[in-house]
């Protein structure tokens, strides 16, 4: 952090009243927001948001996203400070107990956790989304898929891609004739590492929410699908197909119609995390994320599986390698580059 930067943390800090208070770094993410947690001698705790506007980094979406969410009554954590010009916020500090980590420790409790999970996205789905908000429209998902052509083949068989234009021809209508409406909220970052369970809390409240600032309106789901088909840990099969189930009979969706309108955003989800998995990599010197590939890779195969994407099956399974351990290492070799500059 530049002296600058750190005298206007400082001052932050001083004017909201925590200028005497410990800090500690806390796990980030794939941005360039740094977290902190604050104690104070008084005994009160706070998380510290570092969003650098020099970095591209902007608090306006979180804030905007973190009020909805509250006044709807679920537990994203209060605001206690904002300086927006510097991008620094001062949060309410919801605790340790994400999704991951409590079912890592007690897995018999996760058709409870995930449960209330899906609870949240159908009454959230309940709705509007906030007036203004960008669409996740078909378009954007097209483009978004695609990076898996533009990052992870060139990374994994140093070829060009010009199956990307096919893909686009054939993915984007599809798309379109699915993702029709997309008219609810969808925080677009929604599995076990951004939710923490809260049980001394009632109702939809247990679900603490994190991570939501690139929110848009778009399909319902989008994050149904974000949660079953995580990137970072499995959900069992049988429970995968329960928590789908619960939310078809919540929300009174027609169960064909959803599966299908399901694998196919699924499937635009997980090349889209191919390809961001790739650049986190090769262009942010981040290699920890391509040995999430294999998990991925194994959703996107079950997604491409459906009958109405038989076409992009094909053409992922002609020009996408499997990542397998030759694959990862020369896509990791890319980042050993990149941090040797």
């Amino acid at each position: 952090m530049s002296d600058t930067r750190d005298n206007a943390l400082r001052r932050f800090l001083q004017n909201t009243g925590w200028a005497e208070a410990a800090r500690h770094a806390l796990a980030g993410d794939a941005s360039s927001r740094r977290y902190e947690r604050l104690a104070r001698p008084d005994g009160a705790a706070a998380v510290l948001m570092d969003a650098p506007p020099h970095k591209g980094e902007d608090i306006a979406p979180f804030i905007a996203i973190d009020t909805h969410l509250r006044q709807l009554g679920l537990s994203a954590p209060a605001i206690f400070g904002e300086d927006r010009e510097n991008g620094f916020l001062l949060l309410e500090d919801l605790g340790d107990a994400l999704f991951a980590r409590v079912a890592q420790t007690d897995p018999g409790i996760e058709p409870e956790i995930y449960g209330a999970a899906v609870d949240l996205l159908a009454d959230l789905h309940t709705h509007p989304a906030p007036a203004g908000i960008a669409r996740y429209d078909a378009g954007l998902m097209t483009t978004l898929s695609a990076l898996a052509f533009d990052w992870y083949l060139p990374a994994a068989k140093a070829e060009d891609a010009p199956a990307k234009a096919v893909l686009s021809a054939m993915f984007e209508p599809l798309l379109t004739e699915i993702a029709t409406t997309p008219d609810v909220l969808i925080l677009r970052d929604y599995h076990a590492e951004n939710l923490l369970w809260l049980p001394e809390r009632q109702g939809l409240a247990r679900v603490g929410l994190l991570d939501f600032q690139d929110a848009m309106a778009g399909h319902r789901a989008y994050d149904l699908v974000s949660l079953l088909e995580d990137a970072r840990r499995d959900v069992p099969a049988d429970l995968r197909q329960a928590l789908f189930d619960r939310y078809v009979a919540r929300t009174g969706q027609d169960p064909q119609a959803f599966a299908t309108a399901a694998a196919v955003i699924a499937a635009q989800r997980n090349l889209r995390i191919v390809g961001v998995f790739a650049r986190l990599c090769c262009r942010d010197g981040k290699p920890g994320y391509v040995d999430l590939l294999p998990r991925v890779w194994a959703h996107l195969m079950a997604d491409l599986a459906h009958p109405a994407l038989h076409k992009v099956r094909e053409l992922v399974l002609t020009h996408l390698p499997p990542p397998d351990e030759t694959v990862r290492n020369r896509i990791k070799g890319a980042c050993a580059k990149l941090q040797t500059r």
